[in-house]
């Protein structure tokens, strides 16, 4: 089986104090390094996969400071596209600026943005990093999550806004419970009846969302070139994800669509 990642990290964080713990490290496979990312793709059998910095380290210098060294993946190895670390945050104007410059470089595909940081839908500069994707034909990548910024409910509202003309893929299919209800039961298939560029995947997906979402596919008759494989190593585990999709995809069409050709149309091309 041809296999392409949607979504996964390069990048060393250093130790933290999360919620007021000792600091740690939780991403325990994180890599630093492109040889040690290209071991894993040749190990796990990943013909292509979308890298993006890591992050989750309260510091906007690591993440942004990952960002060359993803486009240097991308040019070393035609396995990998890069995605580029960007912020609406205010104080984050001239990082966001700097790393804009680097979306015209091949290899580079995607940009992500997350509010888990900070931030928000209604950040002004969220414009400039639509119109940069817009510009350069990328696809905007989107962590969602319960609550707060990352919510559906509020990520959402920039598939309302930009999805129009922009690709944007919802990462984590809205990240719990309440986000794949929302999304399976009406919200994804009114999105692209209505025409929005958005895709998703199932990484952190619980357990009841793939089969539920596979069985609306079929019943409903679209959505299949919308539905991404992502492991997003390290902080999610390739092997689980993968043996999640795949036994709820195997044997459907929609098999090779979510492990390969939806891949093609969202990161394949190099420039």
């Amino acid at each position: 089986m041809t296999l392409y990642d949607a979504h996964r990290h390069l990048g060393v964080l250093p130790a933290y104090p999360f919620y007021g713990g000792p600091p740690v490290n939780p991403d325990v496979t994180a890599r630093g390094t492109i040889a040690q990312l290209l071991s894993d793709l040749d190990r796990e059998g990943t013909e292509r996969a979308l890298v993006i910095p890591n992050y989750g380290v309260p510091d906007p210098d690591i993440a942004f400071g990952f960002n060359e060294l993803v486009v240097e993946a991308a040019q070393r190895d035609d396995r990998i596209r890069a995605g580029l670390w960007v912020s609406s945050l205010e104080r984050d104007l001239s990082r966001t600026a700097a790393a804009l410059k680097l979306a015209g470089e091949p290899g580079v595909r995607a940009l992500k943005l997350s509010f888990l940081l900070g931030g928000g839908v209604d950040d002004p500069s969220l414009s400039a990093i639509f119109a940069a994707a817009r510009e350069h034909d990328l696809t905007v990548h989107v962590h969602t999550s319960p609550g707060a910024g990352s919510d559906i409910d509020q990520v959402g509202k920039l598939v309302d806004r930009f999805g129009d003309d922009v690709r944007i893929h919802l990462v984590h299919f809205g990240g719990g419970m309440s986000g794949h209800i929302k999304l399976i039961g009406s919200r994804f298939f009114d999105w692209i009846a209505a025409g929005k560029q958005v895709y998703t995947d199932l990484s952190w997906a619980i357990g009841f969302a793939p089969r539920w979402l596979v069985t609306e596919i079929d019943r409903r008759g679209f959505g299949h070139d919308r539905v991404l494989f992502a492991s997003d190593e390290p902080w999610g585990d390739h092997a689980g994800e993968l043996a999640r999709l795949r036994a709820a995809a195997d044997g459907r069409e929609l098999s090779t669509a979510v492990f390969q050709t939806n891949f093609e149309t969202l990161y394949g091309g190099t420039r």
